[in-house]
């Protein structure tokens, strides 16, 4: 059995209310939900939840909403990782069926493409690999990046770059925050997510935005309508 849970607590504090606020033509965490519906990989599609108005918004978009995510684990320290094993726990007392794999999928993800979620899966049954997960690379080399000391003076993380060119660098990337996919026992048993036992699922730069401010989600929507008005998505 494949199970998609999607993460989606009700203490947004940056943006109130921000898994269920109206995005575009539907509450945002719609698209994680429709994106989960139409990739037709999973048997369950679970939203973790503390918020009834959250668990009420999901369940008319067509997810299930089994239990209520304790408080322990719905606070701003909470990890994801905390949520999953709660969940594949509680799966694996109240189901009968085998988990097969597990896809945690974040509920502000709109320019998710079911597609995408497949890629992780063909990964994590074709190559040898505990997870797959959504990346991008880094649009500057991070090999020539600065920082600022006490002083509000500039210097460079690695000085000895400063003549590299940058296509002589090697290139870096970072999680795209949409999706992990992942074998139950490796989220059970904690096993680290960046590793060599992980393959990623590229995603190019412009479908990827977090939105954690005021000004992501603006951006967001406006990214949204460019995309859509091109057949993006």
């Amino acid at each position: 059995m494949n199970v998609c849970i999607i993460p989606a607590r009700g203490g947004s504090k940056r943006i109130p209310g921000k898994n269920i606020k109206p995005f575009i033509d539907m509450p945002m965490i719609g698209y994680a939900i429709k994106a989960a519906k139409e990739s037709a990989l999973f048997d369950r599609i679970i939203v973790s939840t503390d918020s009834d108005e959250i668990a009420e918004v999901a369940r008319t978009l067509g997810a299930e909403v089994p239990f209520q995510r304790p408080a322990d684990i719905s606070d701003d320290y909470a990890t994801t990782l905390d949520v999953l094993k709660h969940a594949i726990g509680w799966l694996q007392e109240n189901s009968n069926a085998t988990l097969d794999a597990i896809c945690c999928l974040y509920a502000t993800v709109p320019f998710v493409r079911p597609a995408d979620i497949e890629q992780g899966l063909t990964l994590l049954k074709t190559e040898n690999t505990k997870y797959t997960f959504s990346a991008t690379r880094f649009s500057f080399p991070i090999q020539r990046s600065i920082r600022l000391n006490s002083d509000e003076n500039v210097e460079m993380f690695w000085p000895e770059h400063f003549t590299t060119r940058s296509q002589d660098l090697e290139p870096a990337y970072h999680d795209a925050g949409m999706f992990y996919w992942g074998r139950p026992e490796a989220f059970l048993s904690g096993l680290p997510i960046f590793a060599p036992h992980s393959k990623v699922v590229h995603i190019p730069h412009y479908r990827v935005q977090d939105i954690d401010e005021p000004d992501d989600w603006i951006r967001a929507e406006m990214l949204y309508q460019i995309l859509s008005q091109r057949g993006e998505l």
